[in-house]
């Protein structure tokens, strides 16, 4: 999120900033210091996004319980050393944001002294009604420049699944490919070079 970005998430109650200010971005060791020192805790709703504290987006009922549905299918289909983590942090070089669904290689064990990181991940779901546009731009700009193979949008507004695949990163960073599937559309679920499965689009959606 650029500075500008920040600006206007402003509230109108908010006092004035000053008219000389300078904006600092955070490293994702600095995020975990916070957290550390207790200055950030789980009663703050946010999450790093390229060095910048955002805060996350309220869930309504229709997001809450996708999020349940698409953990519960992915629970019951994954092979042997693949498990989900649903709303859980992912550390990245520079974010450590909340997906709603990864699909991550090991175990829960693996990962008692650290998150998982981009190796670690075959899949990340977001869930998206209002925060659609976010997670086709932001979000898909992250989660591209940590070469996440996958990356599945279950778009909740039009009644699609969009996946975004073959990543690159560099300077600027993005999905080169992206599909739309559709109720009655199956997408090929694919975790380490392997196709585990076909999912049905309609299982993903309310």
């Amino acid at each position: 999120m650029t500075a500008t970005a920040l600006l206007k998430r402003r509230a109108k109650s908010d006092p004035p900033l000053p008219a000389t200010f300078y904006v600092h971005r955070f490293s994702v060791e600095d995020y975990h210091r916070m957290i550390a020192a207790g200055i950030l805790t789980s009663d703050h709703r946010v999450e790093l996004l390229n060095g910048w504290i955002v805060d996350q987006m309220p869930q309504n009922p229709p997001h809450s319980s996708s999020v349940r549905k698409v953990s519960r299918f992915f629970s019951e289909i994954l092979p042997e050393n693949w498990f989900v983590s649903a709303q859980l942090p992912i550390t990245l070089a520079n974010s450590e944001p909340e997906p709603d669904i990864a699909i991550v290689q090991g175990t829960e064990d693996d990962f008692v002294s650290r998150h998982p990181e981009s190796g670690d991940i075959g899949l990340l779901i977001e869930i998206a009604d209002d925060s659609l546009k976010k997670d086709r731009g932001e979000k898909a700009l992250i989660y591209a420049e940590a070469r996440i193979a996958e990356y599945w949008i279950v778009n909740l507004v039009d009644s699609v699944v969009e996946v975004f695949s073959k990543p690159q990163n560099g300077r600027r960073p993005k999905y080169r490919q992206h599909k739309v599937y559709r109720p009655g559309d199956m997408i090929s679920l694919v975790l380490g070079g392997k196709k585990i499965a076909q999912v049905a689009v309609r299982d993903l959606l309310p």
